[in-house]
């Protein structure tokens, strides 16, 4: 009898964990893209690029030294790519390492950086770019440059906690126009 009552005991408390609450995991906001189409900028630049339709140019004067800063911004997506020109003055590799040691410095919350050497020699535009994976706070950063006179340093941020699960279609979707501006880039 002790062992009919053990069994059925057994039995019950199987049946009754047959119903227990699975919560859902926590879903994330749809995110719709526009078509791709794109446009050249018109501003006064030493330089010139195409930018995708739904990004727009910001400029910025820093009150110290004078410098204008150009940032291509998206929004929608809430995404920036900040570009520093600097006029060169046979300071090249200072302007190269600085550039390097910047996208290197992500290495803490970086799973991998992959460098990708850029060379248009029909225009004499050359650099580097450098693709940031993992959670770090921009996921791709570039240099371009003639090797003389000019030199043009590019940083993508999206301005939002760098949750890679979140904006990882953000990232898929912005990182070719980043690449289409660097492919379309010409000094003047």
């Amino acid at each position: 009898m002790k062992k009919l009552i053990f069994f059925l005991t057994i039995a019950l408390l199987l049946y009754a964990c047959g119903d227990t609450y699975i919560p859902k995991p926590r879903g994330y906001f749809r995110i719709s893209f526009p078509p791709k189409s794109f446009h050249p900028i018109t501003a006064q630049l030493p330089y010139s690029f195409d930018i995708a339709d739904y990004s727009e140019i910001q400029y910025t004067k820093d009150r110290k030294t004078g410098e204008e800063w150009v940032t291509v911004v998206t929004p929608a997506n809430k995404a920036d790519i900040h570009l520093t020109y600097v006029d060169l003055k046979g300071d090249l590799n200072t302007h190269i390492e600085e550039s390097r040691k910047l996208a290197y410095d992500h290495t803490i919350k970086a799973d991998a950086i992959n460098e990708q050497l850029y060379l248009d020699p029909t225009n004499k535009v050359y650099g580097t770019v450098y693709q940031i994976q993992g959670n770090a706070a921009s996921p791709l950063q570039f240099y371009l440059t003639d090797s003389s006179k000019h030199f043009l340093r590019g940083a993508f941020y999206i301005r939002e906690i760098p949750n890679i699960d979140s904006i990882q279609p953000v990232i898929d979707f912005l990182e070719p126009d980043v690449m289409h501006m660097i492919e379309t880039f010409r000094w003047k």
